[in-house]
């Protein structure tokens, strides 16, 4: 059976000798991870990986019938499906690492390996793919509010409200030191003053106004919050739209 993709725990699938080391009973027993299954068999393992769909593939170099950098190879066929690779190997030549990292291995790790060790990198990259993935996901729902709106992409304003409303979206809190706080840190990484953030951002608003979209913002949150009259402030705009990225999750 294929693993459902909902699962809310990662799943792991070892290729390893169980005599070994005991990477597969800890990661039998974790909480943190659904254990898939396990096999030395080269083969085997390409047949496992396609079919249940790992997120994680705990490889060892050497195994029967195809070695670990021939199953990489093979599973490549997933695509965007493939599983993060972990090879953990009593093999330390530094070609060996560096023929596993540029196949697309996400780690390598020369045994003895501690079980916990391993437990923490491969938390580690999996959670800066899911921060990766998170913060796409975000840029593009607010890019998406900010064309339905009116903002036009190419000016700095836009540029500036896109990061402010991602900031309010990490630290909510930031909307209430707007002009101690929230311009200052967005100067500083477009390397810019804080009073061209405010002008920008100002700007940006005002054109979205211009151009008469009053209607979409009002329909994107369900509510007639706004007329043509009646522009928001840069705070006001920006914690609405944070608010809304934070209740849709």
């Amino acid at each position: 059976m294929e693993k459902i993709k909902e699962n809310k725990l990662p799943t792991i699938y070892i290729a390893d000798a169980t005599e070994e080391n005991n990477v597969i009973e800890y990661f039998k027993n974790n909480q943190n991870f659904e254990y898939l299954g396990s096999s030395f068999d080269g083969q085997k393992v390409v047949e496992d990986v396609l079919k249940l769909k790992p997120d994680v593939l705990v490889m060892e170099v050497m195994l029967s019938s195809l070695d670990g950098f021939a199953v990489l190879d093979k599973i490549k066929v997933l695509q965007n499906e493939m599983p993060k690779v972990f090879f953990v190997s009593n093999l330390s030549h530094s070609g060996f690492v560096t023929k596993a990292i540029q196949s697309g291995a996400s780690y390598f790790m020369v045994k003895p390996v501690s079980s916990e060790n391993l437990e923490n990198r491969i938390e580690e990259v999996l959670n800066n793919g899911r921060s990766a993935n998170a913060n796409k996901q975000l840029d593009e729902k607010i890019s998406n509010i900010f064309i339905s709106i009116g903002i036009p992409a190419h000016i700095k304003g836009y540029q500036f409200l896109r990061e402010a409303v991602k900031l309010a979206v990490e630290e909510p809190e930031i909307i209430g030191s707007i002009t101690k706080k929230l311009y200052p840190t967005i100067a500083e990484r477009f390397e810019t003053s804080s009073s061209k953030v405010e002008r920008g951002m100002r700007h940006a608003i005002e054109v979205a106004w211009n151009r008469g979209k009053i209607e979409n913002i009002n329909n994107i949150f369900g509510l007639k919050i706004y007329n043509r009259n009646e522009k928001p402030t840069n705070g006001e705009l920006i914690a609405l739209i944070a608010d809304k990225m934070i209740m849709d999750g």
